[in-house]
């Protein structure tokens, strides 16, 4: 049968079955990943850095942790480390968020200038607000300290070490990683306060572990900062270069590596591989496997199809 005269319509009477067409035309407009934008390595690695960040401040956690078991470490040395890095993250917060939101100009030619106005500013709006929650914080937890020690005498270890692993692994996978800035005054995702929750509870249970009420409100201080205030910090320096994206995810990578080092080097050697293989690892699997994405878009396509189904009922 000569398919001369052929129109791709079925409102017209033609000497053909419904579900015929041209040899020429059959798939033409068939498109394969019309919308695919193929990934690059080293954007790849520069986006896995705040997961390697995240992970980096759990394993610091963890060495913290035991340091203060063991007695190794003082727990006023590590009080006074989260006070100063209290006051220095919260500077740099402001110092971040008030450089990017004057008259509109960029970050980088306004955070020379607009430092001594944002502290004058800091003093008389934000800074009492904050060192008064602060406060309340570090009261209640300071009340708090004698109970959370004795939280679970009744349980055994393996059971605390099981539970925290879990609640750390679920504090991972729920964490928000993404790079977007953050728009003002935007509620949290619903995971990222799951992420939370999990990482302080994990630590309350593990602080339980401690020998005295002091060693209990440090670390749980502590914990409140790397799982609650450091994920503020990280999403406020996506705005930041590269160069300081790079150099803060090194600077974390190498103090969990150097306080884990003296406690067990097998450890370390693990810590190392999950951190290399986060951050470099996984992106050129990434940049391998999207070589095999197939997606079939026409339509043509589900219009032969539809002919062929009509054919056949009938």
């Amino acid at each position: 049968m000569s398919s001369t005269g052929w129109k791709k319509v079925l409102w017209e009477t033609q000497p053909f079955p419904d579900n015929y067409i041209h040899p020429h035309s059959f798939l033409s407009s068939l498109r394969r990943n019309p919308n695919f934008k193929p990934y690059t390595y080293w954007p790849l690695v520069l986006l896995s850095c705040p997961i390697t960040q995240h992970l980096a401040t759990i394993f610091t956690f963890l060495a913290v942790f035991v340091r203060l078991k063991e007695r190794w470490l003082d727990a006023r040395v590590l009080l006074w480390v989260s006070i100063i890095s209290f006051f220095g993250g919260y500077a740099l917060c402001e110092i971040l968020s008030y450089s990017n939101t004057v008259n509109g100009v960029p970050s980088r030619q306004t955070s020379c200038i607009a430092i001594p106005e944002l502290f004058t500013d800091w003093l008389h709006q934000s800074g009492s607000k904050t060192i008064k929650s602060s406060l309340l914080v570090f009261l209640a937890l300071m009340g708090l300290s004698p109970v959370l020690r004795t939280l679970t005498a009744a349980t055994s270890s393996d059971s605390i070490w099981a539970l925290s692993a879990c609640l750390f692994l679920l504090n991972a996978l729920l964490a928000d990683y993404s790079t977007l800035k953050p728009a003002p005054h935007s509620q949290e995702r619903l995971t990222s306060v799951l992420s939370m929750n999990a990482a302080i509870s994990s630590s309350v249970v593990l602080a339980s572990r401690l020998p005295d009420d002091l060693a209990v409100f440090s670390l749980v201080l502590f914990a409140v900062q790397l799982f609650a205030l450091f994920p503020i910090m990280r999403h406020r320096l996506q705005v930041a270069p590269q160069v300081v994206q790079i150099l803060f995810t090194l600077t974390l990578c190498v103090v969990s590596f150097v306080l884990t080092v003296p406690l067990s080097i097998s450890v370390a050697s693990i810590y190392a591989g999950i951190l290399i293989a986060v951050t470099f690892v996984a992106p050129g699997v990434l940049v391998w496997a999207q070589k095999y994405k197939k997606q079939v878009t026409s339509p043509s396509f589900f219009l032969a199809y539809l002919l062929t189904r009509l054919s056949a009922v009938r």
